[in-house]
């Protein structure tokens, strides 16, 4: 009985984890797409993937989850560039892009 329950809580605890993942996932990628648009570059794939987890504190000192996500973008279509997402909680900490040729 007790090793149901505590199967029960696992699985719980594992798809609560997993669904908030997803909300600040889809987060991120809303943001980069607007950080692309904003600087006239081109996200390429329209998908971000997921590179690191850490925990990190805010400037009030608060603990929250880090999450880090690479991305490729292009500035003149010909070639691929990466950037990086990173969110410190639900918020976004920063976008970082590679150095870039800009297009005439």
């Amino acid at each position: 009985m007790w090793t149901d329950i505590l199967m029960i809580l696992l699985f719980t605890a594992g798809f609560l984890y997993w669904q908030s993942t997803q909300k600040i996932k889809e987060i991120a990628l809303a943001a980069t797409i607007r950080h692309c648009q904003k600087m006239e570059l081109q996200m390429l794939d329209g998908y971000i993937a997921f590179n690191k987890l850490s925990l990190k504190r805010d400037s009030r000192g608060k603990i929250h989850i880090a999450r880090g996500y690479q991305f490729e973008f292009s500035s003149t279509g010909a070639e691929r560039y990466n950037g990086q997402i990173q969110m410190l909680g639900r918020r976004v900490e920063f976008i970082r892009l590679e150095p870039y040729r800009i297009q005439d």
